[in-house]
């Protein structure tokens, strides 16, 4: 009998379903915002009201698995859940709610999930592909080079960088200095530790994924209603990544929901996932990015149907 597969991604700031049959055709692709990582950072510890947000979600997901007769599935649990004491009791009722396989990724596990989904549908080009996930607790990096893929995790995500250096508010000088330096470091940290991504500088097709990434896209199309048609593979340029950077910077919160593109749920820390994918694009010398819709939970998905 044909599968239909089931990934669940428990990320820092949203919880996500994509259920696909055994061609690879999307039947569901869902995205709640549910913050699993408030006050991670801070406590080491998940709050109980966040993961109660997450368990009522996968709850609906879990029936909308089971309408759609789903067989296989995988739920992945990334940088929130990573980095809390109580992460495993947090992974152990998630796996109970949605009756599927659950796992925690480490950061290189998470990258390549990231890098197969991204990379699936693009045109091959004579440069390298990086790609790019600023997630809410950590920012990944991948690239293949010489059929091998290098990857790195740094402790940077628009919840991360917003709790402890940027606010949510409108952004003073110091906490734009104090987000700049802490983004700075982890960059530093990355290049250090894999010396191969320092040999791409300026020589890469930058693609960026995940919610700041497709955030961008939305408000750079004015586009109010989520269309993927719109965002999926929009090319995005180093000076719209900082015109919106800054004008969102100047703004309080409520005020950047009036935006057309703005999705509720991500107008405290658009601004620090912004700082995130301007460091990188500076650091890397590129001037523009790849938005790609497809993501980690492609790369699951296509690893669930692989005999």
């Amino acid at each position: 009998m044909a599968e239909t597969v089931a990934a669940f991604d428990c990320g820092s700031n949203s919880t996500r379903l994509l259920i696909v049959d055994a061609t690879n055709t999307t039947l569901v692709r869902e995205t709640n915002i549910t913050r699993l990582s408030q006050g991670v950072d801070a406590s080491g510890s998940l709050l109980s009201d966040a993961m109660e947000r997450t368990f009522e979600v996968l709850g609906r997901y879990r029936a909308e698995c089971e309408d759609a007769g789903v067989t296989k599935g995988l739920l992945v649990a990334t940088s929130a859940v990573r980095d809390a004491h109580n992460g495993a009791e947090f992974l152990e009722r998630a796996q109970e709610i949605v009756g599927f396989d659950a796992t925690i990724l480490q950061g290189d596990q998470e990258a390549a999930f990231s890098y197969v989904g991204a990379t699936a549908d693009l045109e091959e080009v004579s440069v390298s592909t990086l790609v790019v996930d600023v997630g809410g607790g950590s920012t990944e990096l991948a690239v293949e080079l010489n059929e091998s893929l290098v990857s790195y995790s740094m402790q940077l995500g628009c919840v991360r960088v917003t709790e402890r250096a940027l606010g949510r508010g409108v952004v003073t000088p110091s906490s734009d200095a104090a987000a700049r330096a802490m983004i700075e470091s982890e960059l530093d940290r990355a290049l250090r530790a894999t010396p191969a991504l320092d040999g791409v500088v300026s020589k890469v097709r930058l693609v960026g994924v995940a919610g700041t990434v497709a955030t961008l896209a939305q408000l750079d199309a004015r586009q109010a209603h989520y269309e993927r048609a719109v965002v999926h593979h929009r090319v995005l340029t180093q000076s719209t990544v900082r015109h919106w950077r800054d004008l969102l910077s100047k703004e309080l919160p409520e005020v950047r929901l009036t935006h057309p593109g703005m999705v509720e749920g991500r107008e405290d820390v658009l601004p620090a996932g912004l700082y995130v994918l301007d460091a990188v694009m500076e650091r890397f010398e590129v001037d523009e990015l790849l938005s790609s819709e497809s993501d980690i939970l492609d790369g699951i998905t296509i690893s669930l149907l692989q005999p």
